[in-house]
């Protein structure tokens, strides 16, 4: 006789929005990362090494970080002209 055992929650780490504050699942957010060498870059993967910074994926609140410098905050840095560019330009999400 065999009993079943229930296996765990699984448990997915959660982030908070920089700009809504909105806190999620870690996957569906954009992360801006700051390297040690102060360079800033959007992070497709989620697991360069460096501070990050997460926007909500789905773009809503993109203009308003960008305008309250929520990004800039949160790494330290001033971001990058093509950095800026892209969230403007709504790219960044990769697969």
């Amino acid at each position: 006789m065999t009993t079943a055992q229930a296996l765990p929650a699984r448990h997915f780490p959660t982030r908070t929005c920089v700009s809504c504050r909105t806190e999620r699942q870690k996957r569906e957010f954009v992360r801006v990362v700051r390297a040690r060498d102060g360079s800033v870059a959007i992070d497709n993967t989620g697991r360069a090494n460096g501070r990050g910074a997460y926007l909500c994926a789905d773009q809503s609140c993109w203009p308003d970080a960008l305008k309250k410098k929520s990004i800039e905050r949160a790494l330290g840095v001033s971001l990058p002209a093509e950095v800026r560019a892209q969230l403007e330009g709504g790219v960044g999400h990769g697969p």
